[in-house]
């Protein structure tokens, strides 16, 4: 009888949770108001803020350049690029060097942390920015050159303190994974950040997002031992009652690739959800104002644990309800996860559809059945990367695992050469 309630129990919890996360998903296509609402407004040409863009590049000397490059093409008027590099990494040193001899816009920094990760290189160069606006993107990352004039607009238009732009995985064609990591980046940059920013607590997307300087150093800049750098200041953003704005425009969004293999896909996903595990520890969100900002800032920053515990339960459940004699109730029960997981497979099927026609990319038969056929297994696999974050937090492991980056995203692409 206990082991009947026990089963009903986590069975309803998981189908809740997993009703929420697809509720809270579909958030920017609900209506066409808020689907409009989530875009940038038309600069009206009156750029008046200036910019100081951070490049914290480690071991990236294959695609540093062309990010560099790109963002020299941008057709705003002031703003300035400082590149982050290691003291002990001389092959992009070299790229970053290289590139501020062509133009003075492009500065170096060399961080000189004997153990060296992402937020301390970019507290290295925080003292360096000059800008009214610190922005960070990625040493890979394509970006569109009318973005920065985006961005000053939604700043004075709408006197945010953060503003969040889009990033979008764009090779999808890649892997069976990489069809998956893409149409996840879509649903969450596309929608499920503007739930946050409405809600008034926000986890912020790595790059592509932008802080007045004042209120960054205000802040203290990001946590130099945290793995999710970029959540952490969102939370702590968020429980100091800033303004975040998150505008996403297929145009204006930041392309970058997903990584090259399943183990480097596994070690990026444990990094983020150990950082989650950490913010959640620190506690800020405990200042959030209201019970509703502070019960949705458990929920997301407990959502690694939560995908620990479903990637065991779950399989658990199904062979209790196969194998075991137990009230046919019950066994009714545990499948009702299965009902949320189908419907979250048809809305992916729109979603890739809809990514595919955002992004005029030709998305094939074969890529629907991929995705439906690789689901189970991507699933698996975060459940993995989620019980090693837990694993590893347990065990005081937080050593940053690099992520490389080799442009997979960067030739070009259209909608009669993509292969399947």
């Amino acid at each position: 009888m206990l082991t009947s309630v026990f089963i009903a129990a986590v069975s309803l919890a998981l189908f809740w949770m997993a009703a929420f996360t697809l509720w809270w998903q579909m958030h920017a296509w609900r209506t066409p108001e808020v689907l409009a609402s989530t875009r940038f407004s038309r600069p009206d040409g009156a750029e008046q803020l200036s910019f100081s863009l951070l490049l914290p590049a480690r071991h990236e000397q294959a695609v540093l350049d062309h990010t560099i490059q790109r963002l020299l093409e941008s057709a705003h008027a002031d703003f300035e690029i400082i590149v982050i590099v290691g003291h002990d990494d001389p092959e992009t040193a070299g790229v970053a060097h290289a590139a501020a001899a062509r133009d003075p816009r492009v500065r170096v920094v060399v961080d000189t942390h004997e153990k060296k990760n992402k937020p301390k290189a970019m507290n290295t160069a925080l003292p360096h920015c000059r800008g009214d606006v610190v922005g960070v993107f990625d040493a890979e990352d394509q970006v569109h050159p009318d973005l920065l004039a985006h961005v000053d607009h939604a700043f004075r238009a709408t006197g945010a303190d953060v503003v969040q732009g889009g990033v979008q995985l764009i090779n999808f064609h890649s892997s069976w994974y990489s069809l998956r990591n893409c149409l996840e980046y879509f649903f969450w940059f596309r929608s499920r950040l503007h739930l946050h920013a409405q809600k008034g607590f926000i986890p912020l997307g790595g790059n592509t997002v932008f802080v007045r300087t004042d209120v960054l150093r205000e802040a203290g800049g990001w946590d130099p031992n945290c793995l999710a750098e970029d959540c952490d200041l969102g939370v702590r953003l968020s429980s100091a009652g800033k303004k975040v704005v998150v505008a996403y425009d297929s145009e204006m969004v930041t392309r970058e690739e997903t990584p090259g293999s399943l183990i480097s896909l596994l070690k990026q996903r444990t990094r983020w959800n150990q950082g989650f595990l950490q913010v959640y520890r620190k506690r800020d969100w405990k200042q959030l104002p209201t019970f509703g900002q502070r019960l949705l800032a458990r929920y997301t920053l407990m959502t690694p644990y939560l995908q620990a515990v479903s990637g065991v339960v779950i399989p658990l459940n199904v062979a209790v309800a196969l194998f075991l004699d137990v009230p046919v109730g019950v066994a009714f029960i545990t499948f009702l996860p299965a009902v949320t997981a189908l419907v979250t497979f048809v809305f992916e099927l729109v979603g890739l559809h809809d990514f595919g026609k955002q992004y005029g990319l030709r998305v094939r038969f074969v890529h629907y059945v991929k995705l439906i056929v690789g689901g189970p297994f991507y699933q698996v696999l975060l459940a993995g990367a989620a019980v090693r974050a837990v694993w590893r937090e347990q065990r005081g492991r937080s050593d940053w695992e690099l992520t490389s980056h080799v442009g997979a995203h960067l030739a070009h692409v259209n909608r009669e050469d993509v292969p399947a």
